[in-house]
């Protein structure tokens, strides 16, 4: 009998957006690589990263059911993440303007009790609006999205670089596919509302 719900995250975006579906859980950052593998597939890196880290934090909490997320942002196949600072940032958007990304977003809800797991990756493609180099230079002093794969926030000022977004699940974007995360917790015997 499972007991609790824990996300294997620090993110506060996450955390965010699992709050919305008003179920008690808590958060536990575990600590993995992240780093891909040789000849792995961006859809192969998010969703190995997303199942060790429910893993990571089943192995000290075997009576909770884990959720674990990876994001991976693409463009043209090659993997783009985290910037880390505003140098980085600067170049993503410039080779990302007027071009679209898709982001690989893996979800896993781990139950370490019967060691079942259900992993799946939610794309979500975002085409950028065509910036200048002072748009681009505005909105990184505005919103410093270093901390964010592709190093744009949609629910933030981000919108605005945007041109369109196409997906199955809004949330999949932030980096918590919402809508397959109720299917997998239901599958779970977990009713959210």
């Amino acid at each position: 009998m499972t007991s609790s719900l824990i996300l294997a995250s620090s993110s506060i975006y996450r955390r965010e957006l699992l709050s919305r579906l008003q179920l008690p859980f808590t958060c536990i950052a575990p600590e993995v690589d992240e780093s891909a593998l040789t000849q792995e597939l961006p859809s192969q890196t998010a969703l190995r990263l997303a199942q060790l880290k429910a893993r990571k934090v089943g192995l000290s909490h075997t009576q909770s059911l884990i959720i674990g997320c990876d994001q991976v942002a693409t463009l043209d196949n090659i993997q783009l993440g985290k910037p880390g600072n505003h140098e980085n940032a600067a170049l993503q958007l410039r080779l990302m303007r007027g071009r679209e990304v898709v982001f690989h977003s893996a979800l896993c809800l781990y139950n370490p009790t019967t060691d079942h797991m259900q992993a799946e990756v939610v794309p979500y493609t975002v085409k950028f609006r065509e910036l200048s180099d002072a748009q681009i230079e505005n909105y990184l002093q505005k919103e410093q999205p270093y901390n964010c794969a592709g190093s744009a926030k949609s629910e933030g000022l981000g919108i605005a670089i945007i041109e369109r977004m196409v997906g199955d699940d809004p949330n999949a974007l932030i980096g918590l596919p919402l809508i397959k995360l109720v299917n997998m917790l239901q599958n779970e015997g977990i009713a959210v509302i």
